[in-house]
């Protein structure tokens, strides 16, 4: 074309957990039955949605509103609604003004980041949840700056990498935190919140707080929301239905915005992300009308709790399977939906393989991982070996190695099937050398 027109970010757009998908349905056509432990649809796994909550979203479908488009900013009671929740927690406050719903929480990382001055970076996390990672690499045409992910500490933030790199890039405008973590499932302690709170107040930083599962907590785990501990620091927290209910198709997230009126910069930068979503018109009407009558009713709590609950059985469950097996290491998740294991320093190699029998799915994995991570290395003739698609964890903006699944799978002798296959393949390929 006359006019280059690819965006200088457009290479930065990455998404392992959704890439390894094309991989794994070349190996199903090969005849190949896949166990998908790659991303954190509880509703693909097979989790039942509560009857009444189902009989409340039948109900909203026969009410011809539930079909007009919403304000800009989304449906104002609903709005309402969620502040009275944030302001039931002691800690800096919102109105419903303060609340702006998007089309998922993919629309709202895209925003959030696209409509940023390019300059201005946002540290976090590695591992990073890839959909972050990749939004601040492509707004600002540069890897994700990230801060350290400590696996010798639980995989707690390396709050004195965090401070150096604050300190002597005045790049950073601004912290991201995802608490519960994906894809470590640590949940923050209150202390330690509110020393990435005091880092930012320092040097004049907003933080980003990705809390969409603030409701799937294990038990026994106490978690603080952002605006517990936020003070006069200005900040976003992100949430969604998408893993609570669950309703991942229903496409709706908020953000809930804290200080908005203490710094003008922040407060202009926040219309601008209004101002986009009036270009729109609307997001989703119908899950946003949901959501005062599901979360507001009395049965809720009990759901959450259940659902917490079971989570953590099976993260023990996996946790029993893997804490043994030499050449990883493995750590017990706090929260959300995965479990990570990590290779130690070392132990792969680029001539370690599986045995897979079927001479067409060993040729096209031997083929296709020529060059790439040791550890998506191992991803792919687990793939190949066994149809289990799991997420390296390079694919998480890390340079460590390891792989991430789910903890969604119901069917008891079919997770134990899973967890005890990953096992012995990472026995297998370790010792294959």
């Amino acid at each position: 074309m006359r006019r280059k027109i690819v965006h200088v970010g457009a290479g930065q757009l990455t998404y392992e957990i959704r890439q390894i998908v094309g991989v794994a349905r070349q190996i199903e056509g090969f005849g190949r039955d896949i166990k998908w432990e790659n991303i954190g649809d509880p509703v693909e796994k097979g989790v039942a949605i509560e009857p009444w909550m189902k009989e409340i979203i039948t109900e909203l479908t026969s009410d011809d509103l539930s079909y007009r488009y919403a304000d800009s900013q989304g449906v104002p009671e609903t709005r309402q609604f969620l502040a009275d929740l944030a302001n039931s927690r002691k800690g800096a406050g919102v109105n419903a003004d303060d609340i702006i719903f998007f089309n998922g929480l993919g629309d709202a990382v895209a925003k959030i980041f696209g409509f940023l001055k390019r300059e201005a970076r946002i540290i976090g996390p590695s591992p990073a949840y890839s959909t972050h990672s990749s939004a601040e690499a492509a707004h600002s045409g540069y890897e994700h700056l990230t801060y350290t992910l400590d696996p010798n500490n639980n995989w707690l933030p390396d709050l004195e990498d965090l401070r150096n790199k604050v300190k002597y890039n005045d790049s950073i405008a601004g912290i991201l935190l995802i608490n519960p973590d994906n894809p470590t499932g640590i949940v923050y302690s209150r202390e330690l919140l509110q020393e990435i709170v005091d880092i930012a107040a320092r040097h004049d930083l907003f933080i980003i707080a990705d809390e969409t599962y603030c409701n799937v907590v294990f038990p026994g785990v106490e978690f603080t929301y952002i605006n517990e501990v936020i003070g006069k620091v200005p900040a976003i927290s992100m949430k969604s239905v998408s893993k609570e209910y669950p309703w991942p198709g229903a496409r709706c997230g908020w953000i809930e915005v804290y200080n908005r009126d203490r710094d003008e910069e922040f407060d202009t930068y926040i219309l601008s992300l209004i101002n986009a979503k009036r270009l729109e018109v609307c997001s989703t009407t119908l899950p946003q009308l949901s959501i005062p009558p599901i979360m507001g009713d009395a049965r809720y709590p009990e759901h959450i709790a259940k659902q917490s609950a079971e989570l953590a059985s099976r993260a023990a469950e996996a946790f029993s399977y893997m804490k043994d097996v030499d050449g990883v290491s493995v750590i017990m998740p706090q929260g959300a939906l995965y479990f990570t294991v990590l290779f130690e320093e070392g132990v792969l190699n680029e001539n370690q393989h599986l045995k897979i029998a079927e001479d067409d799915i060993r040729e096209y994995i031997e083929k296709i991982t020529s060059g790439m991570p040791l550890d998506k290395r191992f991803v792919y003739y687990l793939l190949g070996a066994e149809g289990i698609c799991v997420v390296p964890l390079t694919g998480f903006c890390s340079e460590l190695k390891g792989f991430r699944f789910t903890l969604l799978e119901i069917d008891a002798e079919k997770r134990s099937q899973i967890y005890r296959a990953i096992a012995a393949r990472v026995k297998e390929f370790l010792g294959s050398d």
